[in-house]
């Protein structure tokens, strides 16, 4: 039995540290998503891996054990959203970093137009003021399933409870077309020619 105080790391990290196109991809992640730091990453990484070891020993199992597991793993991703209820076990290999991350409550909150940007709906969930199922969630990097998208709000004792509220009651940016840009009309300067004195 190991020390209960040497807790062993949930994730795995990157094999090669300095790899100069994994780390703009995160970067790029990091910026879209507001995450923390690369962590988060990794976690959602380290998921994506126990998914497809658990499709690749599937495919090749055969059995009622087999197809039980079978059933269980693409039910569970169903109901997060990430696969359909007719999928199958190869769908589950396609998965990518972007598709888990989506599936974030603090993207979900953005996604939803209840904050201003991602990174105030990471401060929402961190301060409290979510709820989903009468539940209080803090952690942005929930999971949240298809069921429960429908049911976030935020906590009735929470000021954002208040539609008035000022961080809640803005407009949405338009999109809008870019002008096209406008001929400047160039005008010739008049060269004055100096007279010189005799």
């Amino acid at each position: 039995m190991g020390d209960p105080r040497r807790l062993k790391a949930k994730y795995s990290g990157p094999r090669h540290p300095w790899n100069k196109t994994r780390i703009d991809e995160e970067k790029k992640l990091i910026q879209e998503y507001g995450l923390k730091n690369k962590k988060e990453i990794y976690k959602i990484n380290s998921k994506l891996k126990n998914y497809a070891s658990q499709a690749k020993k599937l495919i090749a199992a055969k059995g009622k054990q087999a197809e039980l597991e079978k059933t269980q793993l693409i039910t569970k991703l169903s109901k997060l959203g990430l696969i359909s209820k007719t999928a199958h076990l190869d769908d589950v290999l396609s998965l990518h970093t972007q598709n888990l991350l989506e599936r974030r409550l603090q993207t979900i909150i953005y996604k939803k137009g209840q904050s201003r940007t991602i990174k105030q709906a990471r401060q929402f969930i961190t301060h409290g003021h979510v709820k989903i199922n009468n539940k209080q969630i803090k952690v942005p990097s929930y999971l949240v399933t298809q069921s429960e998208e429908t049911n976030i709000q935020f906590l009735e004792k929470s000021t954002l409870s208040n539609p008035e509220h000022p961080e809640r009651n803005f407009e949405k940016t338009k999109i809008t077309e870019p002008k096209k840009a406008e001929k400047k009309t160039v005008k010739k300067r008049k060269t004055r020619k100096k007279i010189i004195k005799k």
